[in-house]
């Protein structure tokens, strides 16, 4: 197919996938097993996607970025996973922009975005989970109350990754009390959080060891003086903001996991043509080809409505349905072309050499991050099809 046949479908952008596996390359599975031993952040692979442009695809133009479509960085996470590296550690730079972009003023767009497309402000940490209350984001409990110039926040998150890692963190906070709104949507606000200023002033960052080497945190705020100029667009709006860019965020992280069930469905098909057991290839045994070719069906189905959801995004259209459908079948076929591919290659998949097991975690954990299965499912009982709420 040409790339003018795959208009309607979402531009493929071979030129970009080229150049981000050229990147890739040189970051092989040796680089990540290293990294996940010691703990450390990826940060050669960091600079090199930012130096090569791709984490500041989304940016405008004006601003120092490329100024493409939400299609152009789906195509990067994808190409990422599918080559056997890990966009985790930079992908919220690339969702969190259409908050900026879109709400922030021109003030904050002129000191932040040329800093964040050069690399020199990395934009990765968004803190919005918190242990109490989890995805019933409304009933969050960290606070902030305006003290003349500043803002004083005082509560905690969890699972907000990346924080060690960025100099610029969005904060939801709840400026004014639930019971005093008429809305529960109301009263919540975005801030900008300068970690490095922040920092012993009121900012505490707790490490939490997981299955997977995604350098997420606890934040402990303490009376922490955020300067009023740092908030995201109007006071107690800030819910309205965090929807807007959910649906990228969706469309971008359901691109990951069609990377990954690609790199499961050709790492199994491969090795299933090459394994010979009892005189034949393991592959010619339905028990073993029937779940892979189950798998890349799956992963074509989804990529066909991750390109629609990304394509009504692109047009400013209504893109809910279609961007946690994304999500929910791009990390469902992640999962069982992961089971499929650990399947085939049997004993060897445990071995960390493989590499398997690693993204397998990974496409796990996806299943329950940025937001679990259960709540997408539930999203598509209500508003969808019209079910009783359920939660």
């Amino acid at each position: 197919m040409t790339e003018e046949t795959l208009v309607p479908l979402g531009r493929d952008h071979p030129e970009i996938r080229d150049a981000v596996r050229a990147i890739c390359d040189k970051y092989p599975g040796a680089y990540w097993r290293e990294l996940e031993a010691s703990g450390d952040y990826p940060d050669d692979f960091v600079k090199d996607m930012t130096e090569a442009g791709f984490l500041s695809a989304l940016i405008p133009e004006e601003y120092g970025g490329s100024g493409l479509p939400l299609r152009a960085g789906a195509v990067i996470l994808e190409e990422i996973h599918a080559s056997g590296c890990d966009a985790y550690a930079c992908h919220a730079q690339m969702y969190m922009m259409h908050m900026l972009v879109r709400h922030g003023s021109q003030e904050q767009r002129d000191k932040y975005l040329p800093g964040i497309a050069s690399g020199e402000i990395r934009f990765q940490a968004f803190g919005v989970t918190e242990p109490t209350t989890g995805s019933d984001t409304l009933k969050l409990k960290t606070k902030a109350v305006r003290d003349g110039d500043h803002y004083v926040v005082s509560g905690q998150k969890i699972w907000t990754s990346r924080a060690r890692h960025s100099d610029l963190m969005t904060l939801l906070v709840r400026t004014t009390p639930i019971d005093q709104v008429e809305k529960k949507t109301d009263g919540l606000s975005v801030l900008l959080v300068d970690i490095n200023e922040s920092l012993g002033k009121g900012l505490t960052i707790k490490p939490i060891d997981t299955m997977v080497n995604h350098h997420t945190n606890e934040v402990f705020y303490d009376n922490l003086r955020v300067p009023a100029e740092n908030l995201i667009g109007e006071e107690g709006k800030g819910f309205r903001y965090i929807l807007s860019g959910m649906n990228a965020e969706r469309i971008l992280v359901a691109s990951e996991s069609l990377g990954d069930a690609r790199y499961f469905v050709e790492k199994a098909s491969a090795y299933a043509g090459e394994r010979t057991v009892f005189g034949k290839p393991i592959g010619a045994n339905q028990g073993v080809q029937f779940p892979i070719a189950q798998a890349y069906s799956e992963w074509k189905a989804a990529d066909m409505v991750c390109r629609s959801a990304a394509a009504l995004f692109e047009a400013g259209q209504p893109c809910g349905e279609e961007a946690n459908i994304a999500k929910h079948l791009a990390c469902e076929s992640a999962w069982h072309a992961g089971e499929a591919c650990m399947q085939t290659f049997g004993g060897f998949a445990a071995a960390r050499e493989y590499d398997i097991e690693r993204k397998w975690r990974s496409a796990r954990l996806a299943r329950i991050a940025p937001i679990s299965t259960n709540l997408i499912l539930s999203y598509i009982g209500q508003h969808v099809l019209g079910m009783a709420k359920s939660y």
